[in-house]
C-alpha cells in the first residue's frame, strides 16, 4: 500500500493468521462489521506472514499460537524483529500460559481467547493499533504468577541487571507498571502529573530497548522486585 492510499484509508489494517479456515472466516466477519477497520489479508501459517505484512503494511496481525510449519510464537518474533513492524495480538486458550510468555516477552501486544466475544475482539484490535496492550488484570496476574514460580538460568539476576540501568524514579515507575497501575494511579502515587509519568514510562522502554508496559512489567517480575516490598 502506498502513502496515498494509507492517507486515503484511515481504517486499521488487519491480517490474520490461523490454520483453521472456519476461525478466519468468523474473524473476517467479526472485522468486517467495523467501519474503521478492514482485513487486508489472511495466512494458514506463520511462514507466509512476512511476506504478507511487507506487501500490506497492515496495523495489527492477529496471529494463531498453533500452525503446522512456523508457529505464532516463532512469527511474532520475526515480525517484531522488522524495522518497523505491526502490533501483534496473540489468539490464545489459557493452557498455554508458557506460550503467551514467550510472545509477551517477544513483543506481543497482548493476547485474546478464542472463545472472546466478537465486540470485545474488534475492541482489542482498536486498543492495540493505539498502543495499548491487551491483558486484563485477573489474567495478568495469572502469567505474572507463572513468571514468579520459575528462575530457570538466573533471570532474576539478568533482569536486575536491565533494571540498573534506570534511574530512581524511573525504577519506581517500571515497578509501578509492574503492578499493573494505571499512569493516572502511578502518578496519584508519586506525586507526579501524568505527562511526566509517560514521559518516564517512554524512557524506561527506550533505555531497556522493550516494545511497550507488558514487557517492562515482566522484567519487573522476572527481577522479583514486587516480591522484596
Amino acid at each position: 500500500m502506498s502513502e496515498t492510499e494509507r492517507d486515503v484509508d484511515r481504517r486499521i489494517g488487519v491480517v490474520i493468521v490461523d490454520d483453521d479456515a472456519l476461525v478466519r472466516v468468523g474473524l473476517v466477519m467479526m472485522m468486517g462489521g467495523a467501519p474503521d477497520v478492514r482485513v487486508l489479508a489472511e495466512a494458514e501459517d506463520g511462514s507466509a506472514v512476512q511476506e504478507l505484512v511487507e506487501r500490506h503494511a497492515p496495523d495489527v496481525v492477529l496471529m494463531d499460537i498453533r500452525m503446522p510449519t512456523v508457529d505464532g510464537l516463532t512469527a511474532t518474533e520475526r515480525l517484531r524483529a522488522l524495522p518497523d513492524p505491526p502490533e501483534v495480538l496473540v489468539l490464545t486458550t489459557f493452557d498455554a500460559d508458557e506460550h503467551v510468555l514467550r510472545a509477551l516477552r517477544a513483543g506481543a501486544a497482548g493476547f485474546l481467547l478464542k472463545d472472546t466475544p466478537p465486540e470485545e475482539i474488534v475492541e482489542s484490535v482498536r486498543r492495540v493499533a493505539r498502543g495499548f496492550p491487551v491483558l486484563s488484570p485477573n489474567v495478568t496476574r495469572r502469567l505474572m504468577d507463572r513468571v514468579a514460580q520459575s528462575d530457570q538460568g538466573g533471570r532474576a539476576d539478568r533482569a536486575r541487571a536491565r533494571l540498573s540501568l534506570l534511574n530512581a524514579r524511573e525504577t519506581e515507575v517500571a515497578v509501578a507498571v509492574g503492578e499493573g497501575r494505571s499512569n493516572a494511579d502511578i502518578a496519584a502515587r508519586l506525586f507526579l502529573s501524568v505527562p511526566t509519568v509517560k514521559t518516564h514510562v517512554s524512557s524506561v522502554l527506550t533505555k531497556l530497548d522493550l516494545n511497550n508496559r507488558v514487557q517492562i512489567a515482566l522484567l519487573v517480575h522476572d527481577a522479583r522486585l514486587l516480591d522484596e516490598g
